[in-house]
């Protein structure tokens, strides 16, 4: 205590810190609209792209699936071939 005066402390003007409490719950406001308007620009672009194929998506996928057990099927059943027949080549 020099001169009679006394530490007050810590002091914080509420101005400045109301204002940012503003300017953060608006900047958040304005992100969360944007999310939910770009968001939904890509379900609508993408709903399109889905009516424009010609095949649908789950078709492609039986259809590569068909293709990748008929040739599971084919390795396995030439690989049992090649060892029944006792030939048996290492490089």
């Amino acid at each position: 205590m020099k001169n009679g005066q006394s530490y007050t402390g810590f002091q914080l003007n509420s101005t400045p810190m109301i204002v940012g409490a503003a300017l953060i719950g608006a900047g958040s406001l304005i992100g969360l609209s944007g999310l939910i308007v770009g968001g939904s620009a890509m379900m609508s672009a993408t709903r399109r792209w889905f009516r424009e194929l010609e095949v649908p998506p789950s078709e492609v996928v039986k259809h590569k699936w068909g293709a990748t057990k008929a040739a599971t099927t084919a390795g396995a059943s030439a690989w049992q071939q090649h060892h029944s027949n006792g030939v048996h080549t290492h490089a």
